[in-house]
């Protein structure tokens, strides 16, 4: 893949972009396939199954974008201590439908007066714009801003931007106030009448909130999905826990007859909208219900045939990791962004054996993957 920025030097995030896109997938499936081999010991290896290519470009359906320059000659990009503002519109990661509403925010921000916020002097409002493509083309927006200061601009204005941008459905203000390198803040305030972005993922509809987690490559996350129900269909688990299972993906894609599926997730929000998904699916909720609480108290208190996990790069961690191992369910899903912490998390789990494993590779040009594995509870002899 070509990129004039990458070149130039003002944007290096791209780190594998010199590598043929089969040798970056390649180095990382044996890269996983070592570490994941490594912490397992004397364990049996799994089952790995071919690497899960994605589209080397046009693949984020989630863009970042620090907004920078002035009101009047606005950047959307990222920003450089030494180049300062550097405008990145036209990256080549983001979607069609991203690229294509860059230079309409951009233009909001000058009808909008929103004076971007200067890193160095500490001034202006406007710190990000987050923008969502969902399968069908919708959008959502957040402006990031360090107070409410703008707010009436940008309801006055916000007809223009829903007139110029037909795909729009959901914008909202995040109120991010402190001088931190934090991509957002607690405090939303949504201005449309749709608060949720419709996610259409395989023959489901899941619904992202403003602050929800989603993966960034949903063709990619799609395909999780898919093998994640046909390792799951294989053991035929009676009873699942989805652990922070966020607006229900795994949970409602491991929904099956005669299997009862709970999701925990401490947001309320995030409950609300994985029940809308359940819902739309059909389902009940004795068939998948889901509980806005801590879990790993969960863990512990109602045990399930299978639990799922999909922690952040840090992993589970070792109180997690050493309560799953107390858990006594038969079955782990574990879906990982960090071979590295998924090893050290493996090495605590010493009574569970992978059963199945696969790459995904939800970020091509960088060494960052996913990786999905299905482990098993080991037989325990007198």
């Amino acid at each position: 893949m070509e990129c004039a920025h990458y070149d130039r030097f003002e944007c290096r995030s791209c780190t594998w972009l010199e590598r043929p896109y089969d040798a970056q997938l390649a180095a990382k499936d044996d890269t996983t396939r070592s570490l994941i081999g490594a912490a397992l010991g004397d364990r049996r290896a799994p089952s790995w199954l071919p690497p899960v290519a994605s589209a080397p470009a046009g693949f984020r359906t989630k863009a970042k974008m620090v907004v920078g320059g002035t009101a009047a000659a606005p950047s959307l990009g990222l920003w450089d201590p030494e180049r300062g503002a550097v405008d990145l519109r036209d990256c080549a990661l983001h979607s069609a439908g991203i690229v294509a509403a860059l230079p309409v925010l951009a233009a909001f921000v000058t009808r909008a007066a929103l004076a971007p916020y200067d890193v160095p002097t500490r001034s202006g409002e406007l710190k990000h714009v987050l923008v969502t493509e969902s399968p069908d083309g919708q959008l959502m927006v957040r402006w990031v801003l360090r107070s409410t200061e703008a707010a009436t601009r940008i309801r006055k204005h916000l007809p223009w931007l829903l007139d110029a941008l037909p795909s729009l459905r959901v914008v909202t203000l995040n109120i991010q106030p402190v001088h931190a390198a934090l991509l957002e803040g607690a405090r939303e305030l949504v201005l449309t009448e749709q608060a949720s972005l419709p996610m259409r993922v395989n023959d489901l509809t899941l619904h992202l909130g403003p602050r929800s987690f989603f993966q960034t490559n949903t063709a990619v996350a799609a395909a999780l999905y898919r093998t994640a129900q046909d390792w799951v269909a294989e053991i035929a688990p009676a009873t699942v826990h989805d652990l922070y299972c966020g607006v229900g993906g795994f949970a409602l894609h491991l929904a099956a007859p005669g299997r009862r599926v709970t999701g925990i997730e401490i947001s309320p929000d995030a409950v609300a909208a994985a029940e809308r998904g359940r819902e739309d699916a059909g389902l009940s909720p004795d068939a998948v219900r889901f509980v806005a609480a801590d879990a790993t108290s969960y863990l512990l208190d109602e045990p399930a045939d299978l639990v799922v996990v999909n922690p952040p790069r840090r992993g589970l961690g070792t109180e997690l990791a050493g309560r799953l191992e107390e858990s006594g369910g038969r079955w782990i899903l574990y879906s990982s962004c960090n071979p590295q912490t998924l090893a050290r998390d493996l090495e605590v789990m010493r009574s569970y054996a992978p059963l199945r494993a696969q790459v995904l590779d939800m970020f091509p040009q960088t060494a960052h993957l996913e990786v999905l594995v299905l482990l098993q509870r080991l037989p325990v002899f007198d």
